[in-house]
């Protein structure tokens, strides 16, 4: 199988990359921060690359490009911890491509690659967990529509959004709904998460919505799975940055009078951390390239993916930190924000655990040695 990536792969990443550097300081990350986890502004310098239209087909004004160049632009993103939510473009550009109605897609995805409209999967209940078939929103016919009542939990951006993808209940099945956040019934509040991005809770009380699909539960996979994808690419960016400035570090601390990078035993952490690194690369390339499989098949490879990916961000964040000692911990030094990234990413869509317990659900009969 050939890995390289092509040209145009190539011309993406150098786009990204340097918005990334000269756009995306770690210098105005923090002023985001401190400004609430999110800024428009910023989201519509993504926009602007046309990455919110990436995956979104051409004729509904977007790029129609694939997973892979989806995989490359979240790996470059990952490496600033860009805060603002492309991965919600993602899922939400998938989901409504692949189940919406012709009128629902015209609606709504021009605006999604243009970033007019910031659409964010509005999932998370308290009793579900990681679960998706669990979900206590309501839905009901309304004339010649619908309306929805529900209480999402930790919804990215929910308030600064201009709409949701909700999961409803609609005559004992779970539906799947475009809710604008101006619509009557809809409130939102919200709040910082512990990696600085901005999350919010948002109710709806007989809310007017816009109906995607009857087929909530698949939709929601294949949401959650390139959502998934995204952040398996994102978690690559980040422990390789991670990874760049404790070598960086270690090169410049002295102790005994010589720099930690010379001592052997430091040395084997570092290659350690490389290792899982790349072996976090590799399976990231197995997500992205599994999103087009059969449902079966992707639900276990994503869940794969996401294992082998929590163990690495564990083990890369934490050796980081113990490297780096006192000072990479504090909020003034860069690497303590990369950690806490990581850390929350390994929770996000599922932890390592979950997905573990996923894997062996689905091993069926190769689980055994004499299966």
């Amino acid at each position: 199988m050939d890995f390289d990536f092509t040209e145009d792969q190539q011309s993406l990443r150098d786009a990204v990359a340097r918005w990334v550097d000269k756009a995306y300081t770690f210098e105005r990350r923090r002023e985001i921060v401190a400004a609430g986890g999110f800024d428009r502004a910023v989201y519509g310098e993504l926009a602007e690359l046309g990455l919110a239209a990436l995956t979104i087909p051409e004729d509904n004004g977007g790029m129609g490009l694939g997973a892979v160049d989806a995989m490359i632009v979240m790996e470059e993103l990952g490496r600033g911890i860009v805060l603002e939510p492309l991965t919600q473009t993602l899922i939400v550009s998938n989901v409504l491509s692949q189940f919406a109605s012709a009128a629902v897609k015209e609606n709504w995805l021009p605006r999604i690659a243009s970033g007019e409209a910031l659409v964010v999967l509005a999932q998370q209940e308290r009793p579900s967990r990681y679960r998706l078939d669990v979900c206590d929103a309501q839905a009901s016919k309304a004339g010649n529509g619908y309306t929805v009542t529900a209480h999402k939990s930790i919804v990215p951006a929910g308030d600064q959004a201009d709409a949701w993808l909700v999961p409803a209940q609609l005559d004992g099945k779970i539906a799947l709904f475009v809710v604008e956040r101006s619509a009557s019934g809809a409130s939102s509040q919200g709040y910082i998460t512990q990696d600085g991005s901005r999350t919010a809770e948002v109710q709806l009380k007989d809310t007017p919505a816009e109906l995607v699909t009857t087929d909530g539960v698949i939709a929601l996979e294949l949401g959650v799975d390139t959502g998934i994808a995204a952040l398996c690419a994102y978690s690559v960016g980040a422990m390789e940055k991670t990874l760049a400035v404790t070598v960086e570090y270690m090169k410049q601390r002295k102790q005994f009078g010589v720099v930690i990078a010379s001592f052997q035993a430091l040395q084997h952490r570092v290659a350690d951390m490389k290792m899982q690194l790349e072996l976090a690369r590799s399976m990231s390339y197995f997500a992205s390239l599994k999103l087009g499989d059969e449902p079966e098949a992707r639900r276990r490879a994503l869940s794969q993916a996401k294992v082998q990916i929590g163990n690495s961000m564990r083990f890369v964040g934490q050796q980081a930190v113990q490297l780096h000692g006192g000072i990479g911990v504090t909020d003034e030094y860069i690497v303590s924000h990369y950690f806490k990234a990581l850390t929350q990413l390994e929770m996000t869509f599922g932890d390592t655990l979950h997905h573990l317990g996923q894997v062996s659900d689905r091993m069926k009969e190769t689980a055994g040695v004499f299966g």
